[in-house]
């Protein structure tokens, strides 16, 4: 079986899951109300998606029993305050056990505060363009106070500009991004630094930090400017943000090269993911060494990177691939403290169930996980044991 390089002891080595992804009937939602409209933007709706919310003691058992020593999973905002107001004691509670559960299988939770999803309230009343936008998401962080109790790490927003980009956003990362809405960015930032300084308030010794979609863009000869206009809207301005955090997420699956004029460079052979995105592992070192340049002296955390593909020997290739060029990038000076592969599971990949992720299979009708190879292959390169509940 295939090695990879050998990271530092305490290194953070995770698999990630998405709340709404895994969990299923997340009725309270605004990506619920658009599965379910007759004009619906989803191709396939995520019902149940895999049960993860009644089965994540499974879920966690294959992350401990692989030798996974971290676990990043999601909070979902619209289960915890499913109407204006309403705060659900029984939902704090299901997410404290998840926490406790982890830890009792020797697992560091790293929790995501905001994965894409809203309370369909929050969302019909502005969203993040509310005027009271950071107030009442300071109010939903305020009732996750025993879920963080003892906790390492959380993630506030998983990738904010891409969030920022939804009104523009229609086929990925194939072909470069749009540029973020500005409103929707500044009013991200705020709610990103509003959040950071109350936890820090509330929960001394957490670690704070948020993920952003970094992709792997190099300039053709002459077109250094170019990049540098091209990344600064649509990653750098939400790296930038992160200069006072206590970590920033990375989170990135593909790259490619750009033309002096802005535009990205098309390789018609090049081998594609079933995303369509290009096969690119080493785009995980180009990635991290441009954040450790953007913000300097802020500890990096890989909290996503993988493949899809219906071929695991093609999934370990490239992290294989990509765990080279971290580790360079590493050995660079590059500040990095953990890696999370996206995803732990096959699960509903935003209107599709085609994109297939997961070190582990899920039959859609039973459920049953169906560990893959992976699995176990990328398990056994956990570089140590945790010492203790936060982490390194």
């Amino acid at each position: 079986m295939t090695r990879a390089p050998q990271f530092p002891p305490d290194f953070l080595w995770g698999v990630a899951t998405g709340a709404h992804q895994t969990e299923g009937g997340n009725v309270a939602s605004d990506w619920w109300y658009r599965d379910h409209l007759p004009d619906s933007p989803s191709a396939e709706r995520c019902g149940d998606a895999v049960d993860s919310y009644h089965r994540w003691p499974e879920d966690l058992d294959l992350a401990a029993g692989a030798g996974f020593t971290d676990y990043r999973f999601g909070i979902e905002w619209s289960r915890i305050e499913p109407a204006d107001g309403h705060l659900s004691t029984a939902a704090v509670a299901h997410y404290r056990r998840i926490v406790e559960g982890a830890w009792s299988r020797g697992l560091r939770p790293l929790v995501t505060l905001h994965h894409f999803t809203l309370p369909l309230w929050f969302a019909a009343g502005g969203g993040w363009l509310r005027p009271d936008a950071t107030e009442r998401f300071l109010r939903y962080v305020d009732a996750l106070a025993p879920v963080l109790e003892g906790v390492g790490f959380v993630e506030t927003i998983n990738e904010p500009n891409i969030v920022a980009m939804f009104p523009k956003l229609a086929a990925g990362v194939a072909g470069g991004l749009p540029v973020p809405d500005d409103a929707i960015a500044e009013a991200m930032i705020a709610v990103h630094r509003a959040t950071v300084d109350r936890l820090r308030a509330n929960h001394p010794g957490l670690r704070v930090g948020w993920g952003i979609s970094v992709q792997d863009y190099q300039a053709e000869p002459g077109a250094e400017a170019a990049l540098e206009a091209y990344a600064e809207p649509r990653d750098q301005a939400f790296l930038r943000a992160s200069a006072d955090d206590d970590f920033v997420g990375v989170q990135t699956y593909t790259g490619g090269r750009l033309r002096a004029d802005g535009t990205v460079v098309e390789v018609p052979d090049a081998e594609r993911t079933q995303t369509g995105w290009e096969y690119t592992p080493a785009a995980l070192g180009g990635a991290v060494r441009r954040v450790a340049r953007v913000v300097p002296g802020v500890p990096i955390i890989v909290t996503e990177n993988g493949l899809a593909t219906d071929d695991d020997a093609r999934r370990i290739a490239y992290t294989t691939g990509a765990l080279e060029s971290l580790r360079a990038a590493m050995d660079d000076g590059a500040d990095v403290r953990g890696y999370f592969h996206w995803s732990l599971l096959d699960n509903w990949e935003w209107g599709h169930w085609g994109p297939t992720f997961g070190l582990v299979a899920v039959e859609r009708t039973t459920f049953e996980r169906k560990p893959k190879p992976s699995l176990a292959w990328l398990g056994s390169l956990a570089p140590s044991v945790p010492s203790g509940r936060g982490g390194a």
